[in-house]
């Protein structure tokens, strides 16, 4: 029987600058959101412009390289996969949110050195100048997605529609 497949790539700018929180148990988790943009020429030869929003989660060592590394407007790529988390807000209403748990980052912006370092368990850069920051996912491609047992989701709303304030 052939298994199901959950995978997401995403190059995009950062709306926000990573926020890092711990668990109990201290392990830290970033949250920020990523925009993506597309666009294309309607039918009367007029270019229009989506930009889609996406909320990303990242862990442990990844979590910290975000916090020093990355801030609002920088361009980034990122695989991962879609996790969808489900709580009950204050007037006991059930609430969805549907994030993007990052299991592999790469900076795209220049560091003004010209290239970038690796972290994590893989190491090195990959090909295109960027800093590669892989999740530990070395011997066997851990998963992060059990250790959110505990915490509590961001109850704030994505970015509002407007584009105007945006760094990119």
């Amino acid at each position: 029987m052939a298994r199901g497949v959950n995978k997401v790539i995403l190059i995009g700018n950062l709306g926000s600058d990573p926020e890092v929180k711990y668990t109990p148990d201290g392990v830290p988790v970033a949250n920020f959101s990523l925009a993506t943009n597309e666009s294309w020429n309607d039918k009367d030869g007029q270019r229009q412009e989506r930009t889609e929003w996406h909320r990303l989660v990242l862990w442990r060592r990844q979590a910290e390289v975000a916090q020093q590394y990355l801030k609002k407007g920088a361009k980034i790529y990122v695989e991962g996969k879609l996790q969808t988390r489900s709580w009950d807000d204050q007037s006991g209403q059930k609430r969805y949110m549907t994030e993007v748990v990052v299991l592999d980052m790469q900076m795209l912006d220049s560091r003004g050195e010209g290239g970038g370092s690796g972290y994590g368990d893989e190491g090195g850069s990959r090909a295109g100048g960027g800093s590669d920051f892989s999740g530990g996912r070395a011997g066997g491609g851990s998963s992060y997605g059990g250790d959110r047992a505990g915490t509590q989701p961001d109850a704030s709303p994505p970015p509002s529609g407007d584009d105007d304030d945006l760094p990119f």
